[in-house]
C-alpha cells in the first residue's frame, strides 16, 4: 500500500462521516448510461446499466436473458402496431390501431421499469424486497401478455382469436397478423420460463416472503448492501466504484439454461 493510501484511510477512520459523503459522491459521479440516447437531446438517459460491473458472474447470463426478452416484448409491440394497421386496412376498427400505440408506448418503458429493473437490482443486491416486486409485477405482465395472445377484438392485441377470424375477411391482413400472435405466443412462454427459472433461484438461496418484510422493515430495501460495498470500496482501495457485497449468498444455478 502506496504512503498517500495510508494515509487516505487513517483519515477516513478518523471522519466517519466522510465515507458516506464520499459514497454518495461516486454514485453521483456514475453517469447514466440507459436508455442510449444521442447527445444533441436535451432529454439525458434515466438508468446505470452495467451487468459485467454489478451483477455476479453466476448470473449475469440470466439477467442478460431477462434484458434480452424485454427487447424481445417490445419488439413484438412494434410489429403488433404494423399489424393493426393491416387489420384496420383490411377492414377492422381503427380503435386497435389506436390502442395498440398506446401499448408500444406504455409498455415497452414501463415494462423495462417495473419489472426489469427490479430484478436487476434484486440480483445486483440480494434485495428480496425486488425479488417479490418483480414476481408480483412480472407475474401480471405474463397475465397480460398471455391475454395479448388470444387477441381479444377490440383490446389492440393481434391475438389468436383476432387473427383467425380475420382471414374470413381478408387473407393478406390475417397473414400479417398472423406475425404479430406467433410473437406473443413466443413472448408469453419465455415470460413463463423465466418466473419459473428465477423463482426457483431465489428459493433454492433461502429466500422467501419473510426476509423481503424484514427488508421493508428495517429498511435495507434501499439497496444498502450496495452502500457498503461502496464503502468497502472507498476505505480500501481508494476512489474506485462500489463493488458487489462478497458476503451476498449464491443462489444455486444447476438449470440448463
Amino acid at each position: 500500500m502506496s504512503p498517500y493510501s495510508s494515509f487516505s484511510v487513517q483519515f477516513l477512520h478518523r471522519h466517519p462521516v466522510l465515507p458516506h459523503v464520499i459514497i454518495c459522491f461516486l454514485f453521483s459521479e456514475r453517469v447514466n448510461n440507459f436508455p442510449p440516447l444521442p447527445q444533441f437531446l436535451r432529454i439525458k438517459p434515466c438508468f446505470y446499466q452495467n451487468v459485467e460491473e454489478e451483477i455476479p458472474a453466476p448470473h449475469r447470463q440470466l439477467v442478460r436473458r431477462v434484458y434480452n426478452l424485454w427487447m424481445l416484448y417490445s419488439v413484438t409491440l412494434c410489429v403488433n402496431v404494423v399489424s393493426c394497421i393491416a387489420w384496420w386496412a383490411g377492414g377492422g376498427s381503427g380503435a386497435n390501431f389506436g390502442l395498440s400505440l398506446l401499448w408500444l408506448v406504455l409498455f415497452s418503458p414501463c415494462s423495462y421499469t417495473c419489472w426489469f429493473r427490479p430484478l436487476y437490482k434484486a440480483f445486483r443486491a440480494d434485495s428480496s424486497f425486488n425479488f417479490m416486486a418483480f414476481f408480483f409485477i412480472f407475474f401480471l405482465q405474463c397475465v397480460l401478455a398471455l391475454i395479448q395472445t388470444v387477441g381479444i377484438s377490440g383490446w389492440g392485441a393481434c391475438g389468436w382469436i383476432a387473427t383467425v377470424l380475420f382471414f374470413s375477411y381478408n387473407v393478406g391482413s390475417a397473414v400479417v397478423m398472423l406475425f404479430s400472435a406467433l410473437l406473443f405466443t413466443l413472448v408469453t412462454v419465455l415470460m413463463g420460463l423465466i418466473l419459473i427459472r428465477v423463482h426457483r433461484l431465489y428459493r433454492g438461496g433461502g429466500g422467501s416472503f419473510e426476509r423481503a418484510q424484514e427488508e421493508w422493515t428495517t429498511g435495507l430495501w434501499k439497496s444498502a448492501p450496495v452502500r457498503e460495498a461502496g464503502f468497502n470500496a472507498v476505505t480500501e482501495t481508494g476512489p474506485s466504484l462500489p463493488q458487489y457485497p462478497a458476503d451476498v449468498p449464491s443462489y444455486p444455478d444447476n438449470g440448463p439454461w
